[in-house]
């Protein structure tokens, strides 16, 4: 297995977050990135992006608004979320994790962030279930995200949510 490869963002003034490319699948993981930095993602190798902040946080941080400035709208999917360790409703994350699964499939040169507030718990349910749609198992896919991510936390309940999911649709 690959070691933990973290890319800094080298144009933040201040340390930001770092992104944790999940081995070769083209996803990566990270907290939120401040507004002003979003732009320099792409520099990352970030193509697409996968939100999973609540609605009232992404407006009121602006988040949301400048991936979509900066990547265009249609490279921008929403799964606003709050992290509650509850049962998440596929209503709020099933569409971006599809987004994001299809984008992966679709376009070889892609690379997702998928991102929360901290970049452990919601984006690491939102990137297990876009590896259990693109084939791996639920071992696999807790693996590559545990290993890679090393703060990343995948909540039974999430993970439930995200299992029960899939069996509905197959």
């Amino acid at each position: 297995m690959r070691a933990l490869l973290l890319r800094p963002l080298p144009w933040a003034a201040a340390p930001g977050p770092a992104l944790s490319w999940i081995g070769d699948e083209r996803i990566a993981i990270s907290a939120v990135p401040p507004a002003r930095t979003v732009a320099g993602l792409a520099e990352q190798g970030v193509t697409h992006v996968v939100n999973c902040r609540p609605r009232a946080q992404v407006r009121w941080s602006g988040d949301l608004a400048a991936e979509r400035a900066a990547f265009g709208p249609g490279r921008v999917a929403h799964a606003p979320m709050q992290d509650h360790g509850l049962r998440q409703r596929p209503a709020a994350w099933a569409a971006a994790a599809c987004f994001a699964a299809r984008v992966l499939e679709d376009q070889p040169q892609a690379g997702v962030l998928i991102h929360c507030t901290a970049g452990r718990r919601r984006s690491a349910m939102v990137a297990y279930a876009v590896l259990r749609l693109r084939g791996h198992d639920r071992a696999r896919a807790a693996a590559l995200v545990l290993s890679y991510r090393r703060q990343a936390q995948l909540v039974p309940a999430y993970v439930r949510s995200v299992e029960r999911w899939l069996g509905r649709r197959g």
